[in-house]
């Protein structure tokens, strides 16, 4: 499947995904500073000689503050997830080099304390956090990444409070 491509005839980019549950099955959320009622997973690309699994631990620590010594490895999508830009950002996100995201999701038990989440990073993407259930969540991600997370919340549905159901 690594000659698929997306809209355009571009290629995917690669990226890692992090599912943060906490004790209670509850995933931790973002609100994106660059678009107002829009919350997401932490997520970003992997970087050349990274393996997906780094990627999402730096991705982690980049985004949220929390080290890879507060998260507990739970699993891993078993293959590629993938999502189309829409028309209006295609040629407009990414210096126009990508037609969407291949995507490695992985499931981390957070170890921590709320006070360890520190969404003040260098180059904050977030504005607010908060603890969500995946049925929640959903209804916050904009629309066209919302089958990536009900394919994603499916994977884990064992560790996510009210084993992951979403709903109609």
């Amino acid at each position: 499947m690594t000659d698929r491509q997306a809209p355009g005839g571009l290629p995917y980019r690669p990226c890692a995904g992090v599912v943060l549950v906490n004790a209670d099955g509850l995933v931790f959320a973002g609100q994106r500073i660059d678009s107002p009622g829009a919350w997401q997973m932490p997520q970003g690309g992997i970087d050349e000689g990274e393996t997906a699994a780094q990627a999402a631990l730096r991705e982690l620590t980049e985004e949220t503050g929390v080290s890879a010594n507060h998260v507990e490895m739970l699993g891993e999508t078993p293959d590629w997830v993938f999502y189309d830009l829409p028309p209006e950002l295609l040629g407009k996100v990414w210096k126009g080099r990508y037609g969407g995201q291949k995507q490695k999701w992985f499931l981390l038990r957070f170890l921590g304390e709320d006070a360890d989440i520190r969404i003040d990073t260098e180059h904050p993407e977030f504005d607010k956090w908060r603890w969500m259930r995946a049925k929640e969540l959903i209804t916050h991600i904009v629309p066209f990444k919302r089958d990536v997370y009900r394919q994603v919340f499916a994977a884990f549905g064992d560790h996510l409070a009210e084993g992951g159901k979403l709903g109609g």
